[in-house]
């Protein structure tokens, strides 16, 4: 390829079909038509060499080409936006896109705040959730294949922290939270106070983003000798109440996360018998970000979708 001879502007299209998956879609966020966009991509293809995108019933799929590309693309693109023009932002007049990595239980909770700020200021910005595989989401916002994070991730903090000013990623803390055991509510253990030994003989459920089968309990039990059997492995807090409903199994999740399985209604919570570090939900983000008005604007979103998420946490406890 001669990049000396590139069109730029094929970047830009890239670009758009990437965040949305889309030819339509696409061709509507960049005002051009759908055999524009589709010669764009043609011409781009002959100049990279790759197909770039396959069509499928639904849009369109990168290529693996087309996904260790596009981070590079957006990256060029945030930091050309910001140098040219790096004041104007408008939520009502420019388009944009973010993705945000988290789990379905922090989505849950926290994106019925996020959307209902971004229909209240009739922005024109769209989100992507991505799922969380990992409790170190920092490779993912290097690579720029996320825009922010949020979730506790606590080694991930603590190596920022260590870093210092010089740390290539910001976190900043949106809320606290504590660990409980939760188990359906007619479980033979849900009458009484729950003691280390029923703890350690019963059997367990594991959320596990990862899908290992050990985690904040293991370690603090294996601190005091002591083990439990994890029967089952989800990486989903919704799969992990409907399965603990229905069964012998116990789960340990953060408080107030329990209304977010949807049944809420048949749990009960109790105070774990051992004790855990409390749960310190963060927003993470590239430092790449910092000049461009538009993440700026996303990241203060999602500071205020989160207080509005506390606020809303607090009222059943007032009631």
């Amino acid at each position: 390829m001669n990049f000396r001879t590139l069109d730029l502007n094929l970047l830009r299209v890239f670009d758009q079909v990437m965040a949305e998956r889309n030819l339509t879609r696409a061709a509507q966020r960049l005002a051009m038509t759908q055999p524009a966009v589709s010669n764009a991509l043609r011409r781009l293809r002959e100049a990279i060499g790759d197909e770039l995108v396959v069509r499928t019933a639904s849009g369109v799929r990168p290529t693996p080409r087309a996904e260790a590309l596009w981070p590079h693309v957006r990256a060029a693109l945030d930091e050309l936006r910001a140098a040219l023009d790096p004041a104007a932002f408008d939520p009502r007049q420019n388009a944009a896109t973010f993705r945000l990595a988290m789990a379905d239980a922090t989505a849950a909770t926290l994106l019925p705040h996020l959307i209902s700020a971004i229909e209240r200021e009739q922005a024109l910005t769209n989100l992507r959730v991505l799922p969380l595989t990992t409790r170190d989401p920092r490779a993912l916002l290097d690579r720029n294949e996320a825009d922010f994070a949020v979730g506790y991730f606590p080694d991930a903090v603590a190596a920022l922290s260590h870093e210092g000013h010089g740390a290539p990623l910001h976190h900043e803390r949106l809320w606290d939270d504590e660990y409980v055991c939760v188990m359906r509510k007619d479980h033979p253990l849900a009458k009484r106070v729950l003691t280390l030994d029923e703890f350690c003989d019963a059997h367990h459920l594991l959320v596990s983003f990862s899908g290992r089968a050990h985690g904040f309990v293991d370690q603090a039990l294996a601190a005091l000798n002591r083990t439990r059997r994890v029967v089952l492995t989800v990486n989903q807090f919704f799969t992990a109440g409907r399965v603990v409903t229905q069964s012998d199994l116990l789960t340990v999740l953060p408080r107030q996360f329990v209304p977010a399985t949807g049944f809420e209604g048949e749990l009960v919570t109790r105070p774990l018998p051992l004790s855990l570090q409390g749960v310190h939900v963060e927003v993470l983000w590239h430092q790449r970000h910092d000049r461009h008005p538009a993440y700026r604007w996303m990241l203060q979103q999602v500071r205020e979708a989160a207080a509005r998420r506390r606020e809303a946490a607090m009222r059943p406890a007032r009631a």
